[in-house]
């Protein structure tokens, strides 16, 4: 089961989407298709065909957003978080081999290909790191054993 918490810059970005696909591309994919379809023979016409496929995977996505979307919580930065790890921190973590890694927790639905600084709040290491402080350790639990971590750093950002 995924967490239902967001940041409100990915609430903002999923809302965006939706309505993207709803009132821009939609009708614009739905003009393509009846052009199309009033060529005459579908069963050939690749216009047709194509833009009908692609109708139904914005319908299928808007109706994925418009279940989604009333379902999350907004979470919103708390003065009371500083000095902690919790949800939305960005936090800097360091092993012992110096390797040194930065990355913003945050939900399941925030996770982007192109965000590789982006971890869900629902990984072993969020898990791990959850309301520990700046110099404490983790143990994060991995495929190829148990790894320790140490926090650097912990910042928020105030929306």
């Amino acid at each position: 089961m995924k967490t239902k918490l967001i940041t409100l810059e990915g609430y903002n970005k999923l809302r965006l989407e939706h309505d993207y696909l709803w009132k821009e591309q939609r009708p614009e994919i739905t003009k393509i298709v009846t052009w199309a379809a009033s060529l005459g023979d579908r069963s050939e016409n690749a216009d047709y065909t194509f833009n009908k496929r692609l109708l139904r995977q914005i319908d299928r996505r808007v109706r994925y957003l418009r279940k989604l979307l009333p379902d999350l919580k907004i979470v919103y930065y708390a003065p009371e978080q500083e000095g902690k790890v919790f949800f939305g921190a960005v936090v800097e973590i360091e092993n012992d081999a110096g390797d040194i890694k930065t990355f913003k927790i945050v939900g399941p639905e925030e996770i982007y290909d192109e965000r590789k600084d982006y971890i869900s709040i629902d990984s072993p290491m969020a898990r791990a790191l959850l309301k520990k402080e700046v110099d404490d350790e983790a143990v994060v639990s991995t495929p190829q054993g148990d790894k320790t971590w140490y926090i650097n750093k912990i910042t928020y950002t105030k929306d």
